[in-house]
C-alpha cells in the first residue's frame, strides 16, 4: 500500500509566562503549570470537549507524583479525555521532540491533529532520599518478622548521613561538569570573547520587550499566577550593565573567564504547548496555519571522550538537514538558535563560518555567516528564561508566527536549534 506524506501545520501555540526559580510559580507543579498552557490553548482554539489525536508532553525535573504526566494533564483539561497522551524526555530537546513525534504520526495519517510541548519547575525540584536510606529502607522492608521487628531494625541502623537528601544536580554524569562549565571549555576553545557575549545577551533582552510592547505575544501567552511577561526580562539592560557582572563559569582559569549570571540562561519555571495539525482537519475547521513543519534532524557528539563541546550537538544537525532539503543557511529568512549561553550561540555560528573545521569535521565547505537582522529577532531563552522541557514549544511557536507575518510575496523558511544535555541537539526546519 503506498501512503500518502501529508503536510504538517503548525496552528499556534499557547504558554505561560516564565518565572524565575523560586518565584510565583514556586508552589505549582509541573501538572498544573502543564495544565495551565494546555487549557489557554484549548480555549484560544475553540476545543473544549474535542477528542485531539495526542498529547505528547513531557519535563526534565519530575516526581514520583509525575507518573504519566501528560496523560493526567489530559485528565484535568478542558479536551475530551478519549485523547490519549504520552510522556518524553529529551532534556532541554523534549519540547522539540514532541513536537516532530506528533508530527510524524500527523504527516503519515495516523492522527489527524495533536498538541506537544513540555514543562519543567526547578523550584519543586524533587529531592529524593539518600542511597543509603533508601537501601536501608528497601533491606528492612522485604526483611523478615512483623512490622515492629522491621520498624526496629531500620532505626537501629539509622545514622545522621542517611538524612541528608539527594538534590538534582546540574551535573553531566559522565564528566561530573555543570553545563556552564562545559559551555566555558567551549567557549574557550572558540575564544569566545566577553563582550561579544554580553552584546547578545542585551540584545535578547530588547528584543523579547519590543516583541511584548508591538503585542507579539497577546495570541502566544496566557497569564499565569499574576504574571503576564517574562519574569526574567529586564528591558532596561545594557552591555554597559552587563558587563559589570562577575563570570561564574569557567572559573578555573579565571584569566579568561568569560560566562555570568547576565549571559547565561536563568533556572527558570514554565511550560508551552503547540497546536499541529493535517491541512484537512485545519481548513475544516477554519484554521489558518501559521507555518509548515517542513522537516527535523536530531543530532550527537562525544563530549565525554571526543573534542566536541557538550552543546555543540547543532553544529553537526544542522547542515544535514540543509543537505537533505536542498537549502544552504544563507536561503533561510529567520533562525531561531536556543540561547542556554550566550557564548554557546556564538560558538555555534563561529564553527559554522570556521572553513577548517567545516572541511575537517562536516565535509563541507563553510555555512557562512548568519545575518544578525534574522537571528532570534524577538529575543530567546537569555531574556525569556528557559525551564527545560517547555522551550521547544516556546520557539516553535513563536517562529511559526514570526513566518506567517513576513512579506507575502514569496515563501519563508526559518530554522530552529536547541542544544540539550547529554551532547545532543534537536533542528527543525519550517517554512510558510
Amino acid at each position: 500500500m503506498t501512503r500518502t506524506i501529508r503536510r504538517v501545520a503548525i496552528l499556534g501555540g499557547n504558554r505561560i509566562p516564565f518565572a524565575r526559580a523560586g518565584g510565583p510559580y514556586a508552589t505549582a507543579s509541573n501538572q498544573e503549570m502543564l495544565g495551565a498552557a494546555l487549557d489557554g490553548l484549548v480555549e484560544r482554539f475553540g476545543l473544549d470537549g474535542a477528542v485531539l489525536g495526542e498529547f505528547a508532553a513531557g519535563a526534565v525535573l519530575k516526581h514520583a507524583r509525575d507518573f504519566n504526566l501528560a496523560r493526567e494533564v489530559v485528565l484535568g483539561s478542558r479536551l475530551d479525555p478519549r485523547t490519549p497522551a504520552y510522556d518524553v524526555q529529551q532534556a532541554c530537546g523534549t519540547g522539540l521532540e514532541a513536537v516532530a513525534l506528533t508530527a510524524n504520526k500527523i504527516a503519515l495519517g495516523q492522527v489527524d491533529c495533536a498538541v506537544a510541548g513540555g514543562v519543567d519547575t526547578v523550584s519543586d525540584a524533587p529531592l529524593g532520599l539518600n542511597d543509603g536510606l533508601r537501601r536501608l529502607l528497601l533491606r528492612a522492608q522485604h526483611g523478615s518478622g512483623g512490622g515492629a521487628r522491621r520498624a526496629g531494625r531500620l532505626l537501629a541502623g539509622l545514622r545522621p548521613r542517611h538524612l541528608v537528601p539527594d538534590i538534582p544536580r546540574n551535573a553531566e554524569p559522565r564528566t561530573g561538569l555543570s553545563m556552564g562549565e562545559h559551555a566555558a571549555v567551549t567557549a574557550r576553545q572558540w575564544r569566545i570573547g566577553r563582550d561579544a557575549q554580553d552584546e547578545l545577551a542585551a540584545r535578547s533582552h530588547h528584543r523579547l520587550h519590543a516583541a511584548y510592547e508591538a503585542g507579539f505575544f497577546d495570541d502566544l501567552l496566557t497569564p499565569y499566577r499574576g504574571l503576564e511577561r517574562d519574569q526574567n526580562l529586564r528591558p532596561d539592560t545594557s552591555r554597559e550593565k552587563l558587563a559589570r557582572l562577575k563570570p561564574v563559569y569557567g572559573l578555573d582559569e579565571p584569566a579568561t573567564a568569560t560566562m555570568t549570571a547576565g549571559n547565561s540562561t536563568p533556572l527558570t519555571d514554565g511550560a508551552a504547548v503547540v497546536l499541529l495539525a493535517s491541512e484537512e482537519w485545519a481548513a475544516a475547521r477554519g484554521l489558518e496555519p501559521l507555518a509548515w513543519l517542513v522537516d527535523v534532524e536530531v543530532g550527537a557528539v562525544d563530549f565525554a571522550g571526543g573534542t566536541d563541546g557538550l552543546l555543540m550537538a547543532p553544529v553537526f544537525a544542522v547542515p544535514r538537514l540543509l543537505e537533505r532539503n536542498g537549502l544552504e543557511l544563507a536561503d533561510l529568512d529567520r533562525y531561531e538558535i536556543h540561547e542556554a549561553f550566550a557564548s554557546q550561540v556564538l560558538a555555534t555560528l563561529a564553527a559554522w563560518e570556521d572553513e577548517e573545521f567545516c572541511k575537517e569535521r562536516l565535509g563541507r565547505p563553510a555555512l557562512g555567516r548568519l545575518e544578525v537582522d534574522r537571528l532570534n529577532v524577538h529575543g530567546s531563552s537569555l531574556a525569556a528564561g528557559h525551564p527545560f522541557a517547555a522551550t521547544g514549544g516556546r520557539i516553535t511557536a513563536t517562529l511559526a508566527k514570526i513566518l506567517h507575518e513576513l512579506p507575502p510575496d514569496r515563501p519563508a523558511r526559518g530554522l530552529i536549534s536547541i542544544c540539550a544535555a547529554g551532547g545532543q541537539g534537536v533542528t527543525a526546519l519550517l517554512e510558510r
